[in-house]
């Protein structure tokens, strides 16, 4: 039996993807057990926005992550000035 790396990266790949809907859904799940402010509204927008725009470019796991944070930073921001 061949090694074929391009099969383990894909399940590399799929895993990756399975934790991020796994946090996303949690987040969102999260999210509904209350009524939010305008800035938690714009922060888990602008959360989920980063890391989709991060995923679909295909960057590594630190960058996803990290646009996710700064999307949440800048819709926080920009919920909370629109008040």
């Amino acid at each position: 039996m061949e090694y074929d790396a391009n099969v383990s990266g894909g399940r590399q790949a799929m895993r990756k993807y399975r934790l991020m809907a796994l946090v996303a859904a949690a987040g969102l799940l999260g999210g509904c057990m209350e009524n939010m402010s305008s800035g938690q509204k714009g922060a888990l927008t602008g959360a989920a926005l980063g890391t989709g725009v991060g995923m679909v470019a295909g960057g590594s796991f630190g960058q996803v992550v990290g646009a996710g944070l700064i999307g949440g930073g800048l819709g926080y921001i920009v919920g909370e000035s629109t008040k």
